[in-house]
């Protein structure tokens, strides 16, 4: 009895694709200019159903550079982590948010204190960013008339303290 060795091309092209999608799904292969970020710890703001991955920000000549699809932690005051995201994307619900609304954050519950929009113009990070006596959040987007590259005439501020 002679056994034939057959190729199937059609068997070929099928398991050639399932490979290629594998290898997508686990490498997650990135557009063109996308870099990947190292997820630090999880969002939670439960009445906007917000769930997010938080990676750490990342300074470009003087200027955060907001990640695309999670949330953005910056930490350089005690008691004070500010955190940034797009309007468009991961905080497209963030000014449905009122005062007393609970965010989850790295496994912590916090409470609004505040919710404020400012023109772009009037926000000063040093101020944001001035250590507090307990666990605080400040969370910022944009707000306000879209301009030119993801950027807008004003921001949308909440800040939140650890309960």
């Amino acid at each position: 009895m002679e056994l034939k060795k057959t190729f199937d091309f059609r068997k070929i092209v099928i398991v050639s694709y399932f490979v290629l999608l594998a290898v997508y799904l686990v490498v997650g292969l990135l557009p063109a200019g996308a870099t990947s970020v190292d997820i630090i710890t999880d969002i939670e703001i439960p009445k906007i159903g917000l769930s997010s991955g938080v990676t750490t920000l990342k300074l470009e000549d003087g200027k955060f550079i907001t990640p695309d699809s999670v949330v953005g932690a910056f930490s350089r005051s005690r008691n004070k982590t500010f955190l940034v995201g797009h309007s468009s994307g991961v905080f497209s619900d963030l000014s449905l948010l009122t005062v007393g609304d609970e965010i989850l954050y790295d496994l912590e519950s916090y409470r609004i204190t505040s919710v404020e929009i400012l023109p772009k113009t009037d926000v000063r990070m040093d101020n944001l960013l001035i250590p507090e006596e307990k666990e605080t959040l400040i969370i910022m987007t944009c707000a306000g008339e879209m301009l030119d590259g993801f950027d807008a005439t004003e921001r949308l501020i909440i800040t939140a303290s650890i309960q």
